[in-house]
């Protein structure tokens, strides 16, 4: 398996993996798969500042996707992303999840960011819909509880809760280094 760096042109494969959690999970809040020209969209958006990338298999198919974005909008907050990954349903648990996000702290690190942060649903009962997996492993991948919404999600019919999660990928200076937009890395 190789990671690469995902390209619109990679925007359907990436789509399929995301149908499967829009139409069948929790773990994202949207109620409707985005169409293939919105979803490219958004690759072209997150690639201008933030890496994305793509886990291949080795037969060509792409099995799993993870990218930064912004934390909050405002330059202040350059040194924190959003981390989001996803990994095709069918190949879970194989070390992909670990490569992609080793392999996009690399780069954000080069870009000089600091604070990794992941909004993940957190049921106070597990469904169907949702497990507490994606906490359990972010905590193995290093990182820390920082707090929790309650109920602050509505799908199928249910609330859900929100933890966000936080991973420390370099050091607090006093003058940072000046963030490095992806595009111009």
């Amino acid at each position: 398996m190789e990671v690469r760096l995902a390209t619109p042109q990679d925007a359907e494969e990436l789509l399929e993996i995301y149908r499967y959690y829009v139409e069948h999970t929790a773990i994202t809040f949207e109620y409707e798969t985005p169409s293939i020209t919105e979803f490219r969209q958004r690759i072209k958006q997150t690639l201008k500042r933030y890496p994305y990338l793509a886990a291949v298999d080795g037969h060509g198919k792409i099995v799993g996707y993870a990218y930064a974005s912004s934390f909050k909008n405002r330059a202040a907050y350059d040194w924190s992303v959003e981390t989001t990954i996803y990994v095709d349903k069918d190949v879970k648990r194989q070390g992909i999840g670990k490569k992609l996000y080793e392999a996009l702290e690399e780069i954000l690190r080069k870009q000089h960011v600091i604070n990794l942060d992941a909004c993940i649903t957190d049921p106070e009962i597990e469904d169907e819909y949702v497990t507490k997996n994606s906490v359990q492993y972010h905590e193995h991948l290093g990182y820390h509880m920082v707090g929790k919404f309650y109920k602050s999600g509505y799908k199928f019919g249910r609330w859900y809760d929100m933890v966000w999660m936080e991973k420390y990928i370099g050091k607090h200076k006093e003058h940072p280094e000046a963030f490095i937009p992806f595009s111009i890395l």
